[in-house]
């Protein structure tokens, strides 16, 4: 026969106290006393009480959870170091606040169908535009969130980084080094049309290469400059540098728009014999750990990612807690370059 479950009238009577002083033991203790406390929590112990999630959410309206609204299944976006120190961000303002963590990948592919089902009580927006219909979603739903790697706009809570002046900063390097026969290979948008309909931080990184060629009389439909879209993973460097390096002329340089990507390039030039840098040059972006350990090294954009998830972190819990219409934080935050190993002049010949 199951035990019964033991309730809030239990420990109150075991207590010999109200049911409201059981309620404030656990929700609001500071109005108690410290002996009424303790007496309360024995009590509780004593029997096994344990509090009902569900209940207490309906009766505050609060869940102390944040989400974080993931544009890619949970597998693959944890196979990326990135999100490690993105949560690390988030993780220092939720153990200071006392709250949880909820991840929230697509729901059979959509990340629309899997906003219903988070139980949290606002979201951090993860690399999504805000006409998307997932932010216009939690718009018309009342839902706090902050967007990050976004597009800004009034009266939303953003933190991005300053990607177009990074990306430009790292090709300048590059063409002054001499290379003309660049590949971008960047993140799989799943855009028709090309980079002129793309967004977010691809578009952001691509118009900063875009800069930087025209000031030396290039584009990318010049002679020698490729792009290539690939997944945002290990096994998409490889594929990108395999496809790539079998061209009569192959690239001189590959600009990598993640660390993660970078490293499946590395690793394919490695087990194909090529000399990184002597004939090939290639970089990153993030400057993930394992940029300056691997070998060679990896030339990078370092972005602030614990950070922009701290920020991003805090400025949702102050529109979630906030009495009145919450500042609207829009902060960029720097990027800078770290040349290493990976990269040099381009071959002769």
């Amino acid at each position: 026969m199951a035990r019964r479950r033991v309730t809030i009238v239990d420990v109150a009577q075991r207590a010999n106290v109200s049911k409201s002083a059981v309620s404030l033991a656990f929700n609001d203790s500071k109005k108690l006393s410290e002996a009424t406390l303790q007496n309360i929590l024995r009590a509780a112990e004593e029997l096994g009480y344990s509090q009902d999630p569900a209940a207490r959410m309906l009766r505050t309206q609060r869940t102390d959870s944040l989400g974080l609204l993931l544009p890619q299944q949970l597998d693959k976006a944890l196979e990326n170091p990135y999100y490690s120190q993105f949560l690390q961000g988030i993780g220092q303002v939720c153990q200071r606040e006392g709250l949880t963590l909820l991840l929230v990948p697509p729901l059979r592919g959509s990340m629309l169908k899997a906003i219903p089902y988070a139980a949290v009580d606002g979201f951090i927006v993860s690399g999504l535009e805000y006409d998307r219909g997932e932010v216009m979603a939690l718009r018309q739903r009342g839902i706090p969130f902050v967007l990050v790697d976004s597009e800004w706009h009034a009266g939303v809570p953003s933190v991005d980084i300053d990607e177009t002046d990074g990306t430009r900063e790292l090709v300048d390097y590059l063409v002054r080094q001499g290379h003309r026969r660049i590949a971008f290979v960047v993140i799989e948008t799943d855009t028709p049309g090309g980079y002129e309909h793309w967004r977010g931080p691809v578009q952001r990184r691509m118009q900063g290469a875009v800069e930087s060629l025209d000031a030396v009389g290039l584009t990318l439909t010049s002679p020698g400059i490729t792009v290539v879209e690939t997944p945002c993973t290990r096994a998409g460097g490889v594929a990108a540098f395999r496809t790539l390096w079998e061209r009569p002329e192959p690239p001189t340089a590959m600009v990598a728009f993640s660390d993660i990507i970078a490293f499946g390039i590395l690793d394919a030039a490695r087990e194909a014999g090529v000399d990184v840098p002597g004939q090939l040059s290639v970089s990153g972006f993030d400057d993930l750990a394992e940029a300056s350990w691997t070998t060679p090294s990896l030339t990078t954009i370092r972005q602030p990612i614990a950070a922009k998830g701290r920020l991003a972190a805090e400025y949702l819990v102050e529109a979630i807690t906030a009495d009145t219409e919450p500042d609207s934080h829009q902060q960029r935050l720097a990027t800078a370059l770290l040349l290493r190993d990976s990269t040099g002049p381009a071959p002769r010949g």
